[in-house]
């Protein structure tokens, strides 16, 4: 028996999604509940899951084509058995292969790694896939360029003619042009300044060299400096509420909860999951939920309901060695903070020059409604807690 393989429901405010790659090609056998391909939408990336066992039959869309929720994708002949390949459809499957005898992954790159030899001009048949039946991983590709890399400067001569000069044009992910969309946004709506300081790292670094440890192995997760910069965040926005609230129309909507952004970097762009009632987790729960958002932002996992809402943000610059930024604001929250790298400069303290790990934090807000008097105190108040962790505990 034919059945049918529809869009699944598309989660709300999302009208469309763009087809990003077939799992399975026509031919193949497939089980139910097997991913049979990806779509993207603004924010997250789906799954299409097989509805029977059976074999893949047709593929009525392409790999990068856009569709709605509820519209035809392909076909599964339920029960059948793995047999010669059954025909792509003309009219709609440009681009779309029948499978060979191979394993179906075989010589196929990951979205990432697709993108990858996209922007390195690279084709999938000059790079050993190292995955699962042969796919074609990022790592591979990243290997590759670095093997090539290491061969001109081992003198080995080019590997490939010169460059060309013309310009690649490579559209935009749908992630990638909301991201865009939603900066320009929050620009050219909100009164955006940013205020800075910077926190003497010495005793948190020292607190969390002592307990790392045990902390790890009472609760299997890693202590990070994230967690505490959420805990003194949320003690600065109990004391500066105007700084967790937001503009509509007239109105300042205020929020007596605190649901923070965490920003996550992926190959895709940038994310923001929430931890949702942040101030009734204790350090452990942080951590082991913004460890949990850094897996699956960067696998397309997270679901849309993860990525909406939030009342404040932060962000942390300083992973890719970021000295000093000034963050947007993730709109419509009024403010984000953002985090940079540690870096031992001197410092005096008690009238003596000293070396110290320092940290320059930055605090971007929203002016209409934050004034610069509550955003520097809230940023004091941060830096305070920062370098006296004890204040985190007794919330002082």
């Amino acid at each position: 028996m034919t059945v049918e393989v529809k869009v699944p429901q598309l989660p709300e405010s999302v009208a469309d999604a763009t087809l990003v790659t077939w799992h399975k090609q026509p031919g193949d056998a497939v089980r139910r509940d097997e991913n049979l391909a990806d779509l993207e939408t603004d924010k997250v990336v789906l799954e299409v899951p097989c509805p029977v066992d059976g074999v893949m039959g047709t593929v009525h869309v392409a790999a990068g084509a856009t569709v709605i929720a509820g519209s035809l994708l392909a076909e599964v002949e339920e029960g059948a058995a793995a047999a010669a390949p059954a025909p792509v459809a003309a009219a709609t499957n440009a681009g779309q292969k029948p499978a060979d005898d191979k394993p179906e992954t075989a010589g196929k790159p990951s979205p990432a790694a697709k993108r990858l030899l996209e922007e390195n001009q690279l084709a999938a048949a000059e790079v050993p896939g190292s995955g699962k039946d042969g796919r074609i991983t990022k790592g591979d590709v990243s290997r590759h360029l670095s093997g090539r890399a290491s061969a001109v400067d081992a003198g080995q001569g080019s590997v490939e003619p010169a460059a060309s000069r013309t310009p690649r044009r490579v559209p935009m992910t749908r992630l990638r042009a909301r991201i865009a969309e939603r900066l320009v946004e929050a620009q050219s709506t909100q009164a955006l300044l940013t205020t800075f300081n910077e926190v003497d790292m010495l005793a948190l670094s020292e607190l969390r060299a002592r307990y790392k440890d045990a902390f790890e192995k009472r609760h299997g997760a890693r202590l990070g400096f994230l967690s505490f910069f959420v805990k003194a965040c949320i003690e600065g926005l109990k004391h500066f509420p105007v700084i967790n609230a937001a503009v509509d129309g007239n109105d300042i909507v205020y929020h007596d909860f605190y649901d923070i952004g965490v920003a996550v970097s992926t190959d895709r762009g940038l994310v923001v999951p929430i931890l949702r009632d942040a101030d009734r987790l204790g350090f452990a729960e942080i951590e082991k939920s913004v460890g949990d958002f850094a897996g699956r932002a960067r696998s397309g996992s997270l679901t849309l309901e993860e990525l909406t809402g939030g009342t404040f943000s932060i962000t942390n610059g300083g992973v890719f060695g970021s000295l000093l930024s000034t963050p947007i604001a993730n709109a419509p929250q009024s403010a984000i903070l953002g985090m940079h790298k540690i870096q031992e400069r001197p410092v005096v303290v008690d009238g003596q020059v000293v070396v110290r790990p320092m940290m320059y934090v930055a605090l971007t807000y929203d002016h209409r409604i934050i004034d610069g008097r509550e955003a520097v105190q809230f940023l004091v108040a941060v830096k305070n807690a920062l370098e006296d962790p004890a204040r985190l505990l007794l919330e002082v």
